[in-house]
């Protein structure tokens, strides 16, 4: 799978219907912005980012029959900032964009998923105009979005990506809606402003009005979207499809008027496909709608690869689909980057894993996994992982209580490579209030005070180094 990043190439002109001054009649659509608001960001790229979407948005017409805007913020606790309903004008959209608030706090992708779930499927229904979900984030370790996108997807929703930083690359590319190449975007964020035009040409190609969609295209399958013509003469569609239907060789479907898609099956892989959508009405506004697509070779070899149980000197690669039929043998090779010396698995076309030993720790390798066809041909997959680094735990944790409500907190620690200490405390005589609390300590620091607390409180020290948190200590204080 082809990893897409973005060359500072930009086109001298922009030849779009939505990007002119008129945009009427363009384009029918929903948009849900998905936009990473946590700490993680800080404040001068949040504020790139709403300056992107405000520049991205600005061409379209709002409004039922034109195109609706939405706004999640992924914080601790997602938070609707804005639904699809909420704005029918431009000036009343940028103007939210530029009072949008940045959240802070953790990265809760999986509540958030939920919730764009919840309002995307809200607003769904058989005369639905496309919908979109655009994820707008760090790329640091989003979390489990597999599942949730791959349900987005099955409803009809196209997924699109725009990562400003390192993570879970492989993740991403899972999740997005293909083509890869179109709805996938891995950008500095003080160079966002390059993928403007392309991103948003992307968009159009999704709603466009009056037009055949093919969405999820696979070697042997398509399913075709278009909007339903709701005219009162209308009572069926005639589909015809096939590599040539000028010939009179094609497939034809009878579908109901009332339809607004349908699933191509028993396709050849790696074939250019015409459709054609004719309406059976004598109806002057309904036309016949077309599309050309090409469907997926049939691949053989690694789809996904990815790793786990990461230890100091050894990590799992694990890689899927298992295709014991097409594949002879798969190569697992692996090296330390940038010149470490290579060392090569050759294992029987059964298996979908390795565990690789005798690493050197904290240590970022590369790894390509590749399948070996019987026919002589190859295909490979590779993914960078790094194993864990070896770090002391704390040593000793003493509490001292020295007045009411107050508690001396003192630690042995240390060890190359220490950041500082994470000193986290709770109430625990108050379970249901928001009585956690936490700070972060210089790496000279062994002691502080911790006042206000309740009669019982549990304190928690854990050293922090460069790329892991040390295992720490707990104790309960009693004031």
């Amino acid at each position: 799978m082809e990893l897409r990043f973005i060359c500072l190439l930009v086109s001298a002109c922009l030849c779009l219907p939505c990007a002119r001054t008129s945009v009427s009649n363009c384009c029918e659509g929903d948009i849900l912005l998905l936009l990473d608001s946590s700490g993680r960001m800080n404040s001068n790229e949040f504020s790139k980012l709403l300056q992107f979407l405000s520049d991205l948005l600005q061409p379209f017409l709002l409004g039922r029959s034109q195109v609706r805007v939405g706004l999640v913020q992924l914080g601790t606790k997602p938070r609707l900032e804005f639904g699809l309903d909420t704005y029918n004008t431009q000036n009343a959209l940028q103007d939210a964009l530029r009072r949008t608030q940045q959240l802070h706090g953790e990265t809760n992708t999986d509540e958030a998923l939920q919730l764009a779930q919840r309002i995307l499927h809200d607003d769904a229904n058989a005369e639905a105009p496309p919908r979109i979900l655009l994820w707008l984030t760090d790329g640091v370790w989003p979390g489990t979005a597999e599942g949730p996108m791959a349900a987005l997807r099955r409803q009809g929703v196209s997924v699109l990506a725009v990562s400003t930083g390192p993570g879970n690359y492989q993740m991403l590319l899972n999740v997005v809606t293909p083509p890869t190449e179109a709805h996938l975007y891995f950008v500095d964020i003080d160079d966002i402003s390059i993928i403007t035009a392309d991103l948003r040409e992307a968009i159009i190609e999704l709603i466009r009005a009056e037009r055949l969609q093919v969405r999820d295209v696979r070697s042997h399958s398509a399913v075709l979207h278009w909007r339903s013509a709701l005219s009162e003469g209308l009572k069926t569609y005639e589909l015809l499809y096939g590599p040539d239907i000028s010939n009179g060789t094609n497939n034809k479907l009878t579908i109901p008027g009332d339809f607004s898609w349908t699933e191509l099956n028993n396709l050849q892989p790696d074939t250019s496909y015409t459709a054609r959508l004719i309406p059976e009405t004598n109806a002057p506004n309904i036309k016949t709608l077309s599309v050309t697509f090409r469907t997926l070779p049939e691949h053989f070899g690694p789809v996904t690869v990815m790793v786990s149980d990461l230890g100091p000197d050894r990590l799992r690669v694990r890689w899927d689909p298992v295709q014991h039929h097409q594949v002879q043998q798969y190569r697992v090779e692996y090296g330390s980057i940038p010149s470490g010396p290579v060392r090569t698995l050759t294992l029987p076309s059964y298996q979908n894993s390795a565990l690789l030993k005798r690493l050197h720790q904290h240590t970022e390798y590369l790894i390509t996994v590749t399948a070996l066809h019987s026919s002589g041909q190859q295909r490979a997959m590779s993914i960078k992982a790094c194993t864990q680094e070896v770090v002391p735990a704390l040593l000793d944790l003493q509490l001292s209580p020295v007045g009411r409500g107050s508690v001396q907190v003192d630690w042995r620690g240390g060890g190359e490579g220490l950041m500082g200490y994470w000193v986290s405390w709770k109430n625990e005589d108050r379970p249901l209030s928001s009585s956690s609390f936490s700070r972060f300590l210089p790496p000279g620091s062994l002691s502080t005070l911790l006042t206000d607390l309740c009669n019982s409180s549990r304190v928690c020290v854990s050293p922090v180094y460069r790329s892991v948190r040390g295992e720490g200590l707990c104790c309960t204080a009693h004031t």
